[in-house]
Order: structure tokens, then C-alpha cells, then sequence
């Protein structure tokens, strides 16, 4: 913003966005991610490249680009699955018809939007609610915990996003995301809500929190998620779930209390 300058009377020019990556997909569509906080992605594509949100995600289109609102490649069974998963009834196919038409999507909460590279039968399985914008050659799934406790406990269900490849997919996260790379048998203990993405060889389970008073004062639940290497996770450092309950403490409530006849508010 120190360069912007914009005299009285004449033609003004807001500064560029900052691009926080730019790139390629699999499919070969050009894409830019945009914003450092509240990040928007904008892809450029050719004649017959497809993409596939749900339902809220489009922030603009140019010409030249076809909507198509339906219920997925998996008709209603497959939507149903992407209920539970965190994901709208319906997806949105995005066809382009000329060369150099640009849709932009943005993310509903400060994080990260991740591009994601599939290969052929290569797989990611991630929380709910994670998928942005994705190519049509990726196919996404519910993948299911096969642990009681994992699917109990483990803050996301037994039901979890499964994507795979080949294609790009672009994750939304939120907040900053944190990799590590688990070694064979090495683990790491997530709080619930933390877990953004990991690979499907790594395991995953949950822990109690051992000690009475880390169970009672420790603030952090009853349980953490287990993850056994071998594979990558990815952590978010601002879960949506957390930062609302952060808020919530602040936000005014309704009080009822009885004084003569009937029941009177109190709001705020």
C-alpha cells in the first residue's frame, strides 16, 4: 500500500493483491491463491477444463464458464455421503468454453487454502468440511474410522473426506497449517479439532489424557488424537470449533426469570 497513491479527479488504481502462490494443476488449469488471512484461489482455464465446489463457494466468475448444480458423481447416495462429511447436498461442475476464463473461490474463514497434487490411486483423507474447489477427475468419498473409540472420540466421527487422485483438489484449513513427517511406529497426540489432512498410512486412534488432574483442570477433554506413523499429517493451528467457543463466553444470552405473571427476558 506505500506506492498507492490516488490524486482527486483521476483514474484510481487500487494496488494488486498480495499472491501467496501461483501454479499449475494436474489438469493443467493456471491458478493463483491470494490473501495472506483471508485467502481467495482464482483459477484460469482452457476450453473443457471442469472444476467441482459445493454449493456457497464461487465468489465471481468471468464468460465463458457453465454452472451445473446436481448431486455429484455419485448421485443421491454419493450426496449423502458428502452430508455427513460436512459438505453441501448438492455440488456445483464448472465448465469452461473458452480459453483464459477465471472463477475465484474463497474460504468462509480465516486459514489456508492448500493446492494438493494427486497422482493416479494416490489418496488424502481430511476433516470435514474440507474440500474448496476440486478438478473433476477427483473423486471424493466418506472414509469411515474403523475404531469405536477413534469414531466416538476422535472429534470428527467416524466419518472422515477421503479424496482421491488423480487431479488437484484445494484444501481449506484453518488458521496456519503446521507438517510433520512420521517416521515408521512414531507418534504424535493432536487435540480434537488441530487435525487438518494426513496421509492414509498413517493410523489413526485416539488416547485418554492420563492424570486425574490433567483430566479434571487440563481444560483439553477427555481424549487426543493418536497418530502412528508411517506418513505426513498436516495441523491446524485455529480450529473453526475452538475459536467460537472463545467467543461464544462473550456473546449476550437470554436470562428468564419469573416476576409476577408470566416470564420475563433479559437480553444481554
Amino acid at each position: 500500500m506505500s506506492d498507492f497513491t490516488n490524486s482527486a479527479g483521476q483514474r484510481l488504481d487500487l494496488p494488486d493483491p498480495v499472491v501467496t502462490l501461483s501454479g499449475r494443476t494436474v489438469g493443467g488449469a493456471d491458478f493463483q491463491i491470494i490473501g495472506t488471512i483471508m485467502q481467495a484461489i482464482t483459477l484460469r482455464l482452457r476450453t473443457g477444463q471442469a472444476f467441482y465446489s459445493e454449493v456457497g463457494s464461487l465468489s465471481w466468475m468471468s464468460d465463458g464458464i457453465k454452472m451445473d448444480t446436481n448431486l455429484g458423481s455419485g448421485g443421491l447416495l454419493g450426496a449423502l455421503g458428502r452430508v455427513v462429511t460436512g459438505e453441501s447436498l448438492f455440488v456445483v461442475n464448472y465448465t469452461s468454453s473458452i480459453d483464459g476464463a477465471v472463477a475465484t473461490f474463497s474460504s468462509d474463514f480465516p486459514g489456508k487454502i492448500i493446492p494438493v497434487n494427486l497422482a493416479q490411486g494416490q489418496a488424502m483423507i481430511a476433516q470435514k468440511d474440507t474440500l474448496l474447489v476440486a478438478e473433476k477427475s477427483v473423486n471424493l468419498s466418506i472414509a469411515f474410522q474403523k475404531r469405536l473409540g477413534a469414531g466416538l472420540f476422535g472429534g470428527e466421527g467416524f466419518i472422515l473426506q477421503k479424496f482421491e487422485g488423480p487431479g488437484t483438489f484445494f484444501a481449506s484449513f484453518d488458521g496456519e497449517i503446521v507438517e510433520y513427517t512420521l517416521q515408521a511406529g512414531q507418534r504424535m497426540l493432536v487435540d480434537t479439532g488441530h487435525l487438518a489432512m494426513f496421509e492414509p498410512s498413517v493410523t489413526y486412534d485416539i488416547t485418554m489424557v492420563k492424570g486425574i488432574r490433567n483430566l479434571i483442570f487440563g481444560g483439553e477433554g477427555l481424549f487426543l488424537v493418536s497418530l502412528t506413523g508411517p506418513g505426513r499429517i498436516w495441523l491446524q493451528t485455529m480450529p473453526m470449533s475452538k475459536l467460537a467457543g472463545a467467543i461464544r463466553k462473550y456473546m449476550p444470552h437470554a436470562e428468564g426469570k419469573a416476576s409476577g405473571p408470566g416470564v420475563n427476558l433479559n437480553f444481554g
